[in-house]
């Protein structure tokens, strides 16, 4: 009987250990499946997280891009308006020229005269159009008076040359002159 009982407890301990074994397996695997889903978890947290960041990112870059559009939109008008002033003003001087030339040379003062009226004509585009408009009337200009279209484009260059050295910091040239 001894050896019946030997028997039984060895194949109750290999019947304990077969459990054992299938609970321990059971419990790797329950813990396997709880760290996928904490793993899950913490993905689709941090990915709300990181599309939430984004958003936030997105909106803020908005915002400013807005802000620095209204703002160039702004300076733009303003330098539209200061531009068509200026090309007022040069329409003036141009016609002022055409003056002085009315006795001596008639025929050169309706040409400068018709510059002025383009110039005019342009400052108006500048002031209340758009540039597109201003680039179709120059276009137009051009093909139908070459040549004081680039008479005009001449006296433009010297003009904003000018525009340029008088609008540049007065103590530039001050200091160009002590340093000789």
């Amino acid at each position: 009987m001894r050896d019946f009982d030997l028997h039984t407890q060895k194949g109750s301990s290999q019947s304990q250990e077969s459990i054992s074994s299938q609970n321990l397996k059971d419990q790797v695997a329950d813990a396997s499946a709880e760290v996928r889903q904490r793993a899950g978890d913490a993905l689709r947290a941090s990915t709300d997280v990181a599309r939430d960041k984004f958003k936030e990112a997105a909106d803020a870059a908005r915002d400013v891009a807005e802000g620095a559009a209204d703002h160039f939109q702004d300076k733009a008008e303003e330098q539209q308006r200061s531009g068509a002033d200026f090309a007022s003003r040069f329409a003036g001087n141009i016609r002022q020229a055409a003056h002085a030339f009315e006795s001596d040379a008639p025929f050169a003062a309706r040409g400068i005269n018709s510059a002025a009226d383009y110039v005019e004509d342009a400052a108006e585009k500048v002031r209340s159009g758009t540039f597109r408009d201003l680039v179709d009337g120059a276009s137009n200009f051009a093909k139908r008076q070459p040549a004081a279209f680039l008479g005009l484009s001449v006296l433009a260059g010297f003009a904003a040359v000018r525009f340029i050295k008088a609008s540049g910091n007065p103590n530039s040239s001050s200091q160009g002159e002590d340093a000789s």
